[in-house]
């Protein structure tokens, strides 16, 4: 079992004296300081067995504060000109300093790495395409655009925007060198794509606490493109919600309506259906939670300078040892949070697009 206490990861046995029927607890307290060798031999743990665990264990030290799961509280959003403006940012802060939603939230919020933390980018049934903006210092989250102007997605009858609170899991990146096996393309060069699908509707920047359930592959432009579907932990049935099957079983429809909708909503501004890699099966638990530790891996090797940046800032706060870590007091100056109501956008983003071969 691991625990975590003042930011050490102890390891924690059960070992019975032939002595004494009273298992006394055993406390390697110096874990970080001792060899993966040394303590699988001491140990007996199979090197996998290490490997996962010590990727757990840095994603739930880097930066944490506190144990307790429930960490939206420990994240605060510094929102910067209106909103469906150019110049419109949305920070996200920890203890009243900048950080990086790309790099500086842990991916795993608990010990065993069932709990993981995503950020939302785009709430249920809105339409702007705001994303975590990978080339900008500390990674706000802005409103993409395409030849200067703001992107919004189409509506698709019979769906409104989009059809869960969509974000990505930080601390992960599909790496463009690697083409995966199955799929055989290469990643997409963003973090991890995450649909969360709570019946609250979430808002941009906020922190979110999850548990995975599935995953579709996305081929977009010959790009692997991993959308992976998860629950908010304090959804009222994300006790039920264990695996994808169990998905079908509370949400029949869902992920059916999911699979049409990223087939489809290109199509209203002149481009081709997109296309699934399994045909357009949604992959079960225990392959998504590969997914997500094969894209983490890979993360790690971006923040740690051992692959080509990609044009991906990199600047970070909390990573340890990463060649792209800055103080606090290097962090470029950004303006006072600025609650601002949302610039008027153009009436046509409404339509309703018709799409023949489209469930109804």
């Amino acid at each position: 079992m691991l625990v975590v206490v003042n930011h050490v990861i102890l390891i924690k046995f059960k070992l019975v004296q032939v002595t004494n029927s009273n298992p006394m607890l055993l406390n390697f307290s110096n874990f970080r300081g001792t060899t993966f060798s040394r303590i699988q031999s001491t140990l007996a743990l199979s090197s996998s067995s290490l490997s996962r665990t010590a990727q757990i264990a840095r994603h739930i030290t880097v930066g944490l504060k506190t144990t307790n799961i429930n960490m939206t509280s420990q994240y605060s959003i510094r929102k910067i000109a209106q909103p469906n403006t150019l110049d419109h940012r949305i920070y996200i802060e920890r203890d009243g300093n900048i950080i990086s939603p790309f790099h500086d939230i842990p991916l795993y919020a608990n010990a065993d790495g069932s709990i993981l933390n995503m950020i939302v980018e785009i709430p249920r049934w809105t339409n702007a395409k705001l994303e975590i903006c990978k080339e900008q210092t500390l990674n706000p989250i802005i409103q993409d655009t395409k030849k200067g102007k703001l992107r919004f997605v189409r509506n698709c009858f019979p769906h409104k925007g989009y059809l869960w609170n969509y974000g990505a899991f930080p601390q992960t990146w599909e790496d463009p060198n690697v083409i995966h096996p199955e799929t055989k393309a290469k990643g997409d060069n963003d973090p991890l794509d995450v649909c969360e699908i709570g019946e609250l509707v979430g808002y941009p920047g906020q922190v979110k606490q999850v548990k995975v359930l599935g995953v579709m592959a996305l081929l977009d432009e010959e790009e692997t493109d991993w959308k992976v579907i998860v629950i908010d932990i304090n959804d009222p049935l994300a006790s039920k919600l264990n695996d994808i099957e169990d998905v079908e079983r509370h949400l029949p429809g869902l992920l059916r309506a999911t699979n049409e909708w990223f087939r489809i909503y290109k199509i209203p501004d002149g481009k081709p259906e997109n296309q699934f890699a399994f045909t357009g099966e949604c992959k079960n638990k225990k392959y998504a939670t590969d997914i997500v530790r094969e894209c983490s891996e890979a993360w790690e090797r971006l923040i740690m300078g051992k692959v080509k940046p990609m044009n991906n800032s990199l600047t970070n706060i909390t990573v340890s040892k990463s060649p792209f870590r800055i103080s606090p007091d290097q962090i470029p100056s950004i303006g006072p949070n600025e609650n601002l109501s949302p610039a008027p956008i153009d009436p046509s983003i409404d339509k309703w697009f018709f799409i023949s071969g489209a469930a109804a």
